[in-house]
């Protein structure tokens, strides 16, 4: 899921996944909420919103079933680092 940072209130980064109709919620503190059920409606209005932080108390928070979660310490992906492994020398156990 690709993710949209913003700062509007407690919100660091918002993303979307229309497939699964999954909406991430990032928070200052390092915590994140994924809410299912999600339309791709109610994702356009937010993502667009002028007050983000207003539209997804009035309108998220309440409104959908949420499972609260980490957000991941930033760094590197894990897509760069199983980049970085298909180049490592066998046996080597010290990174790239």
């Amino acid at each position: 899921m690709e993710m949209k940072k913003i700062n509007a209130g407690k919100l660091r980064a918002i993303g979307y996944d229309p497939r699964e109709r999954i909406l991430r919620v990032e928070f200052e503190d390092g915590s994140a909420i994924d809410y299912s059920g999600v339309g791709n409606e109610v994702w356009r209005r937010f993502s667009g919103s002028g007050s983000a932080w207003s539209f997804y108390r009035d309108n998220i928070e309440e409104e959908f079933q949420g499972e609260r979660s980490r957000v991941k310490p930033q760094g590197k992906s894990q897509q760069l680092e199983d980049l970085e492994n298909l180049f490592k020398a066998p046996g080597d156990k010290t990174g790239a």
